[in-house]
């Protein structure tokens, strides 16, 4: 992945490749962040919006530690996002997008139409063209995929508070026109089709590799061509887009 790249007046770029930060749209007005309170710098303020518990309570342990940020509220859905997010006012919003009910693409269309001033950084697994899209179309300004390392998503919140947009590399170059594919299952093998089938069955790679007669270690390698193809990070993306797109 690509050295992020931060304007001039920045928070200097870590050095890492996760992600790049660029200047965000002149439409877009960000809020003031790190002020004082009583000679104090004011924290960064976050609310975090994912449909599951456990994905919450890391994300908090990991952005409670920063000292200057912390989180003020969590919600499961959008709709429960847009109740949190007036009550807390937070400065960003970390937003999954596969979740039941109102999804993260129109919550964060909602938050957006509502006039709150707080910034949404999508974090989620999927990095396809479409969703990427649909999501900073919505009025996300940051695109982040959960298997970053928590470092930079440390620096994404920051860099969406201090007014940037923070996007992973990956996302950088699933917006290039070249990157979106006319049919992504075609990309596929027999056997990648096949994998990610027994996948989305709910078969373990060791199950995998017992039923197409191969070794697991091949099977992890095939996962990974699939999660490349397709644009997500993890087995339970691909279940999900392989049920989603009929493939099997």
């Amino acid at each position: 992945m690509a050295t992020p790249v931060s304007p001039p007046s920045a928070v200097p770029p870590t050095g890492r490749r996760s992600t790049t930060s660029a200047p965000a749209p002149a439409s877009t007005a960000a809020p003031t962040t790190g002020g004082t309170t009583g000679g104090a710098t004011r924290a960064t303020t976050v609310v975090l919006v994912d449909d599951h518990r456990l994905v919450r309570a890391g994300l908090r342990g990991i952005i409670d530690a920063a000292p200057d940020l912390t989180v003020v509220g969590e919600a499961a859905d959008g709709a429960e996002a847009l109740a949190v997010v007036r009550a807390t006012q937070p400065d960003v919003v970390l937003m999954d997008l596969s979740m039941p009910g109102i999804d993260g693409i129109e919550g964060t269309a909602r938050l957006r139409d509502s006039g709150e001033e707080t910034r949404v950084v999508v974090l989620t697994s999927f990095v396809e063209h479409e969703r990427v899209t649909a999501a900073l179309a919505a009025g996300a300004v940051g695109y982040l995929l959960k298997d970053s390392d928590p470092r930079d998503v440390l620096e994404a919140i920051r860099s969406a508070a201090a007014g940037y947009a923070p996007l992973d590399a990956r996302v950088t170059r699933a917006l290039l026109p070249s990157a979106k594919p006319v049919d992504p299952a075609a990309a596929l093998s027999v056997r990648e089709r096949e994998v990610l089938v027994l996948v989305a069955q709910g078969m373990a790679n060791k199950q995998v590799a017992r039923a197409l007669g191969i070794s697991e270690r091949t099977v992890k390698a095939h996962l990974g061509n699939v999660f490349r193809h397709i644009g997500v990070a993890d087995r339970t993306s691909a279940a999900l887009w392989a049920r989603d797109h009929n493939v099997g």
